[in-house]
């Protein structure tokens, strides 16, 4: 399939996205017309940045149909259209304790991006509620799905990518502790990855705080899912 076909089925919400930049290569009002065609709304201006075009879709759509189209948006092929479901997710009145509910099978989608979506749909509800957030998330860090347990750790990251800071976990990243906790030995390569990065953003700030608890899990467990993530968190802090 040359580039142009390809274009072509993305925007036609026929083929998931494989790449990043399949997905920044989406034209999301034309998207939208192909996929929603029921649903008349407005432009989004194509200078947005791509998280920013995701938010005022879904908001084009809470505006004009509710939450109606949230089951047809989060079956739908297209990734780009369930990562929507993510944010029309975040757009509803509801508790975090709902959100999060509505969002766990979207969380463990099959998709890479869906799942990103998912997280930095959420975020900021995680963010302004977070001493409940952190209590909510602490069954999502022992769920049998990899997905799920990383979701816990990337959503409540203290610095993450392509979103806002939470404030309060760079300031006291152990409020978070609990979760990170429970995963300090994971044998997924994807949850340690992230609890690595978590780290690493908190070291960012706490570079002595990160270097006492890495010693103390690895003086605690010998296992080398603990030694990786302990080595990646620590690659930007300087031997004492």
């Amino acid at each position: 399939m040359n580039q142009s076909d390809k274009i072509t089925q993305l925007n036609a919400g026929t083929l998931p996205t494989s790449t990043l930049m399949d997905a920044l290569s989406i034209d999301i009002n034309l998207l939208l017309k192909n996929t929603l065609a029921s649903i008349k709304l407005e432009h989004i201006p194509k200078e947005l940045g791509i998280t920013k075009k995701m938010f005022r879709a879904a908001e084009l759509i809470h505006d004009t149909t509710g939450f109606s189209e949230f089951n047809t948006l989060k079956q739908h092929l297209s990734d780009t259209i369930r990562g929507l479901a993510c944010y029309l997710v975040s757009l509803q009145p509801i508790s975090i304790k709902d959100k999060l509910e509505l969002i766990y099978p979207l969380a463990n989608d099959n998709h890479f991006g869906v799942r990103e979506w998912a997280w930095l749909a959420l975020r900021p509800d995680v963010a302004n509620n977070l001493p409940e957030s952190l209590m909510l998330l602490k069954p999502w860090v022992i769920d049998s799905n990899e997905n799920i347990r990383r979701y816990a750790s990337e959503i409540t990251r203290p610095r993450g990518v392509w979103c806002s800071h939470i404030k309060e976990l760079r300031k006291e990243p152990w409020l978070a502790l609990d979760l990170i906790q429970s995963l300090h030995s994971d044998s997924s390569k994807y949850v340690q990855l992230s609890v690595a990065n978590w780290l690493n953003d908190a070291g960012k700030d706490h570079p002595t705080w990160v270097a006492a608890l890495c010693k103390e899990w690895l003086r605690k467990t010998l296992s080398t899912h603990t030694e990786k993530i302990c080595k990646r968190a620590q690659r930007n802090i300087k031997p004492t």
